[in-house]
């Protein structure tokens, strides 16, 4: 069988299309959370980020949009059904169509409440990563049980600050739970914490909403699809958002193994799950049968926020971040520290957001001279990324002196 070539442009104009990069996609038809599951979750540590992130592909929602769909704050729209997961009387509201929680790279993300189930299946079934804390801090594989029961047992109809959790987790476990021996931000954390990632990934474990400053935590109520079949969807989508791919850019994407990556595509490949194409980056893969892409190379021009899915995702990231691009934007080789200024598909520039009241001052530092009409398209971005925020704009062309993740 004949190896399908694949162009970096033609694999440029297909992410960003089915991402909503290309042309938003109408409100009246696609949810936050559909945008959310096209990504394969938006990155939330910086929570204004994750709100961007999605709002921009969606044409003219703003921030208010995404955070309803995390807090149930409306109806969703037609077509668009409650979670998945069954939440009973867990203050995560039926109508709530994205969850906060722990997601790939072990790190905070938006993810649609109906992918909970196989997405916790699949993170479930990853590589044990190797801890790094000292064997009379660590947990047995029974207190571990024991904390993610009195986890989602605390957590099952409440929302919880931290302190109030490790009270709750110490009446159920004992006060060992509580000791005082994880090295964290210059203080010690509570013993129970290291098992976070571990409840949230068995799906009794989310984000609730802040109180005040306070993060608080909720059980969703979701139990874990089939781990096989779940690492079977997370390629499979994974493929279908950023393919063509190799083992080792999903390995790089989900922060496991290379040798781990390799023998799952390889198996996968040999069930007929997905198939070899010839790309930039050598051997590389597709889901089967997904193998449609555009003659036209990617077209516009957008500002995309601090670790944004497409510059997080996307490879060979030498032509993501062509010359100057990766010297200027990648911080130590690491993408999403800076929001970028993305130009027919690849970094060209950098920018920042100062907000100050009702308006936010949006410095971009390009990388080189802009056209006539790519400097219209950033007036109109720098307005777009204003309204998504809910705010007026000032826009200011310059040298950004800020550091990564400012």
């Amino acid at each position: 069988m004949q190896t399908i070539p694949v162009s970096w442009a033609a694999a440029g104009t297909r992410r960003m299309d089915r991402q909503g990069l290309l042309t938003p996609a109408p409100t009246t038809e696609t949810s936050p959370a559909d945008i959310a599951g096209r990504m394969l979750g938006a990155h939330a540590q910086v929570a204004s980020a994750a709100e961007l992130s999605i709002a921009l592909r969606l044409d003219g929602a703003t921030r208010t949009d995404v955070r309803d769909a995390l807090t149930g704050g409306h109806q969703p729209a037609a077509g668009h059904g409650p979670a998945a997961c069954e939440q009973g009387s867990a203050p995560l509201p039926r109508q709530a169509t994205l969850v906060k929680t722990f997601g790939p790279r072990g790190t905070i993300h938006l993810l649609p409440a109906q992918d909970l189930p196989w997405w916790t299946g699949a993170l479930s079934a990853l590589p044990a990563r190797p801890t790094a804390f000292s064997p009379e801090a660590r947990m047995t594989p029974a207190r571990t049980a024991e904390v993610v029961a009195a986890i989602g047992d605390a957590l099952t109809g409440a929302e919880l600050t931290v302190d109030e959790l490790t009270e709750a987790i110490v009446a159920r476990t004992g006060s060992w739970a509580a000791d005082p021996v994880m090295p964290a931000f210059q203080t010690l954390w509570p013993r129970w914490r290291q098992v976070t990632h571990t409840a949230a990934q068995r799906g009794v474990l989310a984000f609730g909403r802040d109180r005040g400053r306070k993060v608080t935590y909720t059980n969703p109520g979701c139990t874990p699809a089939s781990p096989t079949r779940s690492l079977h969807e997370l390629v499979d989508r994974y493929l279908r958002a950023y393919g063509p791919a190799t083992a080792e850019d999903f390995a790089a994407w989900l922060a496991v193994p290379k040798g781990w990556a390799a023998e799952l595509f390889v198996s996968l490949a040999e069930k007929g799950r997905i198939e070899e194409v010839a790309f930039v980056s050598g051997r590389a893969w597709l889901a089967a049968g997904d193998t449609a892409f555009p003659d036209e190379p990617p077209r516009g021009l957008r500002l995309l926020p601090y670790f944004d899915a497409y510059v997080v995702a996307c490879r060979p990231r030498e032509l993501l971040f062509p010359g100057s691009a990766a010297a200027r934007a990648l911080a130590g080789g690491q993408a999403g520290n800076y929001p970028v200024l993305l130009i027919d598909g690849t970094v060209a520039g950098v920018w920042h957001q100062r907000r100050s009241g009702r308006r936010t001052v949006i410095t971009v530092d390009p990388l080189r001279r802009l056209s006539a009409p790519h400097r219209r398209a950033l007036d109109e971005q720098v307005e777009r990324t204003a309204a998504i925020l809910e705010a007026t704009a000032d826009l200011t062309l310059g040298t950004l002196t800020v550091g990564p993740h400012a």
